[in-house]
């Protein structure tokens, strides 16, 4: 098999990365995602909120203390 994102010959069994050939490309394409490099198409919803603004709201660090 190949690596999806390198293309490179990449082995399936004992391979703790699979389907990538490497934990560099595993990592790669996982800030792809988190990125919003990739997006699976479809509509935006009202009141639907970014990847980033979700972040935002969860750390603690932003949160101001009253």
């Amino acid at each position: 098999m190949t690596c999806p994102l390198c293309r490179q010959p990449s082995t399936w069994e004992g391979n703790p990365w699979r389907p990538f050939c490497s934990e560099r490309c595993q990592m790669t394409d996982l800030g792809g995602w988190a990125t919003e490099r990739y997006r699976i198409p479809g509509p935006i919803l009202t009141g639907d909120t970014s990847f980033s603004d979700s972040l935002r709201v969860a750390d603690p660090d932003t949160q101001q203390n009253s």
